[in-house]
């Protein structure tokens, strides 16, 4: 048996013992719990069996041999495993241990017919692997390789690790005791879990808010993830050697530096804020200046054992920091060069709100903060929203509610076009719109909207279906046409659906990555998910604070969306389409 061979059973062998180690903790937990309707015998001879298999598997893991492993400088280790085979090799393999599973579970059964039902499942996953045992062989060429790896871990890690999957497999077996009982029991349980569920699924979330009001030395830590938001404290500092200016460039306030000055008299102003035009140099008389303060950082350090706070004047060319001295009153007004290591900023726990204007900032100055990108995303959400809703109701009143010949017919075709993958229909509608000189502008990207969608016409269709025919026929009696009782009778009848609609539609196109990026190629015309991927392209190395503060920015107006509408979501399940009857 070679080295990979062995190594790969190893790790099997590891893994089946540690899932039979939590098993048997779980099986025991309910023996002690004594959770309600489950049987005690079985549980007992669940829990012999599930700890010998715990105890073989471990101890036959360990014996085998891994030096085939990838060595680690870790002291702990798990092993990590993969099999690169064909799929009938994978079909025989997991027909096979499905038949072993499914053999002793026949074993274990108290039930005879049980036993008998089981081992008859065994039989029949045997065969289906012998057959796939056979398709492998039929093909010489096919190989199966193995991917050996591991995790190292340290000591306490594992331990915690170990301690967490005990903690989660007691708290599950105790949930599901107390959601049997009723009352507060049931009650308390029900809401730790779905506080618990929000804690969890909330983090990432929690991250991207925080990580958006952070400064960019506190975005890694070699303590690991900052938490808690600082910033850097700093004060007004006019500088004399390097003066920075303010003034005024097409329309918007600029402040730089001079950096020449040329032969009619005029300065060389070189823009350093905003950050969207920095870099740009343009010629402007000095009657047109404002010499302004900048922000000097506050740092603290220490100077022959003496430990001071400061303000740095200034940024030296070979990464040196000069300090001008605030405390202590001995070294106050003296200034000194410091290397970077030498002192740190002072930095108290707040938010680093400069993130959002600066995101801002950033993008082109056609974009004009950002609005241009809204309006094109404000367009193509409200047209989205009010074709699809128009355009699906209106078929599927039709198929509902119309009787005219091929009606089953084309709805059977309507639903089969559910079938075919985007990316099927991707290249002729991009050559229809080629044609119709379309390209590069929104209308690609709200205009499919007008014509329908086979799931929302399907949705609809069922939430017609439901609507009692009186009401219909009592609109027919007064007089109402087709138009006029599908709009003012039916449609308030399915208002819950009517909104599911909008608020998926609203999310799909606000978030609509590909097609902006198939048709869009001018800059005033990008959307927002168009402008947030270039953005995270151009800045997520050096400014990753920027780039979680503009999708925060972006995200915002659909996370309010669904905090005021998330009880259509429930409605729009639960309701069977009669107005919330």
């Amino acid at each position: 048996m070679n080295e990979s061979l062995t190594y790969a059973i190893a790790t099997l062998l590891v893994w089946a013992g540690f899932f039979f180690a939590l098993r048997s903790l779980a099986i025991g937990v309910k023996l002690m719990a004594r959770v309600p309707g489950t049987d005690g015998q079985r549980l007992s001879k669940g829990l012999i069996a599930a700890g010998l298999g715990a105890v073989m598997c471990l101890l036959l893991g360990s014996a085998l041999p891994t030096k085939g492993g990838v060595a680690t400088t870790e002291p702990w280790r798990f092993p990590l495993v993969w099999f690169v085979m064909p799929f009938p090799a994978w079909l025989a393999v997991v027909s096979l241990v499905m038949a072993v599973t499914r053999c002793l579970q026949s074993a274990l059964s108290l039930n005879p017919l049980d036993k008998l039902a089981r081992f008859k499942a065994g039989l029949v996953w045997l065969v289906v692997g012998f057959v796939g045992y056979w398709l492998y062989q039929r093909d010489p060429d096919d190989k199966i390789s193995i991917l050996k790896g591991g995790v190292g871990l340290q000591p306490t890690t594992a331990l915690a690790l170990i301690l967490l999957a005990v903690i989660t497999t007691i708290a599950m077996v105790v949930a599901g005791r107390e959601a049997t009982s009723r009352g507060w029991a049931k009650t308390l349980v029900t809401q730790f879990a779905l506080l618990v569920g929000s804690v969890i699924f909330g983090i990432p979330f929690v991250f991207l808010l925080i990580t958006s009001f952070k400064e960019v030395d506190d975005m890694s830590s070699p303590n690991g993830i900052v938490w808690v938001p600082r910033v850097s404290q700093t004060v007004p500092y006019m500088d004399k050697k390097n003066p920075e200016y303010q003034t005024t460039y097409k329309g918007s306030e600029v402040v730089g530096t001079l950096i020449g000055k040329n032969p009619d008299g005029t300065e060389q102003f070189n823009v350093l804020q905003p950050r969207g035009l920095s870099g740009t140099v343009f010629d402007i008389p000095d009657s047109a200046l404002k010499e302004v303060p900048r922000d000097a950082a506050i740092v603290q350090g220490a100077y022959h054992g003496i430990a001071f706070t400061g303000e740095v004047v200034e940024e030296m060319e070979d990464g040196r920091r000069r300090v001008q001295f605030l405390t202590p009153s001995s070294l106050a007004g003296q200034d000194q060069p410091f290397a970077p290591a030498e002192v740190k900023n002072v930095k108290k726990v707040g938010l680093n709100w400069k993130n959002y204007p600066e995101a801002l900032q950033f993008l082109p100055p056609d974009a004009d903060r950002g609005l241009v990108y809204l309006k094109n995303t404000l367009i193509i959400v409200i047209l989205n929203v009010i074709g699809t809703i128009l355009s699906s109701s209106i078929v599927a009143y039709a198929f509902s509610r119309m009787n005219f010949p091929g009606r089953n017919v084309l709805f059977g075709i309507l639903l089969s076009t559910m079938m075919l993958p985007a990316a099927v229909t991707l290249l002729p509608t991009f050559l229809i719109f080629r044609d119709l000189h379309t390209i590069d502008t929104l209308i690609p990207l709200w205009v499919p909207a007008f014509f329908g969608s086979a799931f929302n016409v399907f949705l609809l269709r069922q939430f017609f279906m439901q609507i009692p025919m009186e009401l219909e026929d009592a609109a027919k009696i007064d007089g109402c046409t087709y138009l006029k009782t599908f709009w003012d009778i039916m449609l308030p009848q399915i208002k819950p659906a009517l909104a599911v609609i909008a608020i998926w539609t609203f999310m799909g196109a606000w978030n609509n990555f590909m097609g902006p990026l198939i048709y869009i190629s001018s800059p005033e015309h990008m959307p927002l998910s168009y402008a947030l991927q270039l953005f995270n392209g151009e800045r997520s190395g050096d400014e990753p604070g920027l780039v979680m503060a503009f999708a925060t920015m972006c995200i915002t107006p659909v996370l309010l969306l669904f905090f005021f509408a998330q009880k259509y979501f429930i409605e729009g399940v639960t309701l069977s389409g009669l107005g919330g009857r």
